[in-house]
């Protein structure tokens, strides 16, 4: 009798294993990318610069969970070049999600801080993403699409044309990693959607901000500046051609004048009066050649400041894209 309880006891016992490895196996099948991520997390040991990456741009656990899962990596130059290729030669890229790795340009630049986080934080909404079932994908797609709309700016309209010449199909998946790194405002459903993976959002936003302020500020003086220099300049061309017309008059009116002077009747009061009106008329208009010429020079000289000072802005806004373009060689330090 105790051998069957016995028996009984240890067939009960394999089943209830079996059933559990069966569970088991079953759980992990179905949750076959949460193990992948899990391996991938606990084997991953991030360096300083990244363990403070997610804290910056204000990540979650879970948000943080999908950036280590990724293996992200801060890459050099002559490394991001080979990991992320540029779809467009004049659109330089400061990051990208690669075979479920993570990687993101070294920016060596002190007044672009905060841009490596924000395009960690970027391409860690593509990991994300990538895990995200087809039904919620399609949910917040509607959201998505929802809050692009409300936001109206033509910067993301021109960016979103990008997408669409070069990753074609990624619209949404583009959409879910810009408006969750950039954009305040975006409706209550989706702010609580993306808690999922920000404890606090509005870091990463305010990153976002802080940097992109720099080239909008330049972006605007430049324009403010070009529009100035343009109307300058027209408003010069007008003046040069009404300055050599009149001039070119003014010395063959005189020389017809001088003409004259030898038939000229000095006894004859009359014409020397008639003589010397005309001379004066020419003097007058000589004067107001004169000031035109000096309010010319005066306006030249004003456009020449603009055009310096233009300029330089073009040059601080071309280092600036040239610290973000990782196809630029750094020149050797000799």
């Amino acid at each position: 009798m105790l051998n069957k309880k016995r028996s009984f006891l240890k067939t009960a016992i394999s089943i209830t294993v079996s059933v559990v490895l069966l569970a088991t196996a079953a759980w992990v099948l179905l949750n076959r990318q949460f193990v992948v991520d899990q391996i991938s997390v606990w084997q991953y040991t991030p360096s300083p610069q990244i363990a403070s990456i997610s804290q910056k741009a204000g990540m979650s656990d879970k948000g943080t969970f999908y950036f280590y899962a990724s293996n992200p990596a801060i890459n050099n130059a002559a490394e991001f070049n080979v990991n992320c290729q540029r779809q467009e030669a004049q659109a330089a890229i400061l990051g990208c999600y690669a075979n479920r790795s993570i990687y993101v340009y070294d920016v060596n630049n002190a007044e672009l801080s905060g841009i490596e986080e924000v395009t960690a934080a970027h391409e860690t909404l593509h990991a994300a993403w990538d895990r995200l079932s087809d039904e919620d994908k399609s949910a917040t797609g509607v959201l998505l699409e929802k809050a692009y709309a409300s936001i109206n700016d033509p910067a993301l309209t021109e960016r979103m044309d990008y997408y669409a010449r070069n990753e074609p199909g990624e619209r949404t998946n583009e959409l879910h990693s810009i408006l969750g790194t950039e954009y305040p405002n975006i409706g209550t459903e989706l702010e609580a959607y993306y808690k999922t993976y920000f404890s606090d959002r509005s870091k990463v936003v305010a990153l976002h901000t802080n940097y992109n302020s720099i080239f909008k500020d330049l972006r605007t003086q430049s324009d403010t500046l070009l529009s100035d220099i343009q109307s300058r300049k027209a408003v010069l061309d007008k003046d040069i051609a009404t300055y050599n017309t009149s001039a070119d008059s003014l010395e063959a009116d005189y020389n017809a004048l001088k003409a004259t002077e030898s038939s000229l009747d000095r006894t004859s009061a009359s014409q020397v009066n008639a003589y010397n009106a005309k001379l004066s008329a020419l003097r007058v208009r000589s004067n107001n050649l004169s000031t035109l010429r000096s309010n010319i020079l005066a306006l030249q000289a004003a456009y020449n400041v603009q055009v310096t000072s233009y300029n330089k802005l073009v040059v601080v806004s071309n280092n600036l894209a040239s610290s973000l373009d990782s196809t630029l060689s750094t020149s050797p330090d000799l």
